[in-house]
């Protein structure tokens, strides 16, 4: 099912040059993945910096997470 996404001409202009020839979808897919994929390569970058003998809460507050 299509959806409507709202965005400036701008911000529609610059994704519209990234997309080149792809769809919509597979273009914003392919973006989202990417996304995604960094965080994670982040995410694993700061754990490897974290010394094995911290504390869960200084880990907590080391990576940023939230109450859970």
């Amino acid at each position: 099912m299509p959806t409507t996404i709202t965005v400036s001409r701008e911000t529609k202009e610059l994704l519209a040059k990234l997309k080149g020839d792809k769809t919509w979808d597979k273009f914003l897919f392919e973006l989202a993945e990417n996304y995604r994929r960094e965080r994670t390569k982040k995410a694993l970058e700061e754990l490897r910096k974290i010394e094995f003998d911290s504390s869960y809460e200084e880990v907590r507050l080391k990576l940023r997470l939230g109450e859970s």
